[in-house]
């Protein structure tokens, strides 16, 4: 991995980390104005307590090191609520500019699974 190439991962993985534990304290929580966010797209409540716990755990398989597979699925689970909220914003025809935080959540969660260095991948 170049030098440049691992300035990038970890610059876009600590950024996604902050921004998915912040998300995830939130929504555990029912703080910051997830209630009001998950309800206008038609959500349960609930699911903030959920996917809040989940993100965290996610930021903490990310971060540790060893332990591939457990990464690969966090990126998945990243992935999928990032790319389902943005989506869940478009579906119920809110503004572009409500989807994009979730948009850019989706971005550094690709940029940082397609730079991760060997040690964090899964040997094939």
């Amino acid at each position: 991995m170049t030098k440049r190439n691992k300035i990038i991962y970890w610059s876009v993985t600590i950024f996604l980390s902050v921004g998915m534990l912040a998300g995830g304290i939130q929504q555990m929580l029912q703080i910051g104005g997830y209630n009001e966010i998950v309800s206008n797209l038609g959500y349960p409540l609930y699911l903030l307590s959920i996917i809040g716990s989940w993100k965290i755990l996610g930021v903490i398989a990310v971060l540790i090191p060893k332990y591939p597979l457990l990464k690969e699925w966090a990126y998945a689970g990243f992935f999928f609520v990032m790319s389902g909220a943005f989506i869940s914003h478009l579906a119920v025809r809110q503004a572009f500019t409500e989807a994009i935080p979730s948009l850019i959540l989706l971005i550094a969660t690709v940029i940082s699974w397609y730079l991760r260095p060997a040690d964090r991948k899964i040997k094939l």
